[in-house]
């Protein structure tokens, strides 16, 4: 059996697009072995709980340092054994060590097309305010591998999302995660559960 541990500081949505994907039989063979926040108060511990799925609140403010943090929460997901750590939408910056210590085995969701409005400071509504004061026509969103460098690590699938000329920021998120967001993220994880992809020179090829 496949595991996938989630690491979520919100509401939950896509981690819900996970929970449906391997419930409807989209992904096989495949569980969520943990949630993990560092939010005690995120939406997406019910969402947890209401599928049985084991949950684990590790808070940055209870540690004295960033160090002893990351220390802490990599020690309880390698205790896991996990195949995949997927960050679906966790508001906090990850060092090299935590990185390394899962070398291609996290994966992101980011809610525009990689490179445009990515890296330091693009996060949640601040993406899509960037595409509106842009007067950007496409966004989309990205699941990519995660390295050292924020939004910088191999892309494994996008999916661009048209933009309307009365959206605001609240309208965009929304679309871009019902028509791209949901999806993608349960197709990556089946493209690396059933060994379909592989980084060549810091690119994700297919295998056919």
């Amino acid at each position: 059996m496949f595991k996938i541990g989630v690491l979520v500081s919100g509401n939950g949505t896509n981690l819900q697009a996970i929970i449906d994907s391997i419930n409807n039989g989209f992904i096989k063979n495949a569980r969520i072995e943990t949630v993990v926040t560092n939010k005690e108060d995120a939406f997406a511990l019910q969402r947890a709980k209401n599928n049985n799925i084991e949950t684990k609140i590790i808070k940055v403010k209870s540690f004295e340092n960033k160090q002893l943090y990351e220390d802490a929460l990599i020690d309880y997901l390698k205790e896991k054994e996990l195949d995949l750590i997927v960050l679906a939408g966790f508001m906090v910056i990850l060092s090299e060590k935590f990185v390394n210590s899962f070398k291609n085995k996290i994966i992101n969701i980011h809610p525009s097309l990689i490179p445009a409005f990515s890296g330091e400071g693009y996060y949640g509504l601040k993406v899509h305010e960037g595409v509106l004061k842009r007067g950007c026509k496409i966004t989309g969103a990205t699941v990519h591998f995660v390295t050292e460098e924020a939004d910088d690590g191999p892309i494994i699938i996008q999916k661009a999302v048209s933009v309307k000329d009365d959206d605001t920021e609240e309208t965009l998120q929304q679309r871009v995660m019902e028509e791209a967001e949901w999806l993608i993220l349960p197709e990556a994880i089946n493209l690396i559960l059933n060994k379909k992809i592989k980084i060549v020179d810091n690119i994700v090829r297919r295998i056919c």
